[in-house]
């Protein structure tokens, strides 16, 4: 439905937002159950990727809560797409500025937290990238 229908695609992005900021509030059940709804709207093109822009994977600005939907949220579209198609999905160059929040690189500290969430949850595959961005990062001298 929201594939036929502009105005339910609009008001799922917006609802996702929305969601997302108020995820702390609700039982695990609950949030499972979210999650799962919005990576199948993903999953199926019914829903916009750039709706994932007001996620912010760092360990200053996530609860657990908010750490627990994304982590079912990636491990659904892992198992809907398939981790060949989700990982080019995220490398789409396209959406790459929509992902930054998500694939953090303003940081070591931020990109290290983001590659260790996805590798405890079985998705290191999708930070090959960021991997390699972190290896390229001068490091600062020692003093």
């Amino acid at each position: 439905f929201a594939k036929l229908r502009r105005v339910y695609h609009d008001a799922f992005a917006e609802l996702f937002g929305k969601q997302y900021e108020l995820i702390h509030r609700l039982e695990t059940a609950k949030l499972r159950n979210v999650a799962k709804f919005f990576a199948n709207l993903l999953a199926s093109d019914a829903l916009t990727w750039r709706v994932l822009s007001c996620i912010h994977l760092t360990e200053d600005e996530t609860t657990s809560s908010s750490r627990i939907f994304v982590k079912v949220l990636f491990l659904e579209l892992a198992e809907i797409l398939g981790l060949k198609q989700l990982n080019e999905r995220l490398m789409e160059p396209s959406v790459q500025e929509d992902f930054s929040g998500i694939f953090p690189k303003d940081t070591p500290k931020n990109m290290r937290f983001s590659i260790n969430f996805f590798t405890s949850i079985g998705l290191g595959g999708i930070t090959d990238a960021l991997r390699e961005h972190l290896r390229n990062v001068p490091t600062a001298p020692l003093r």
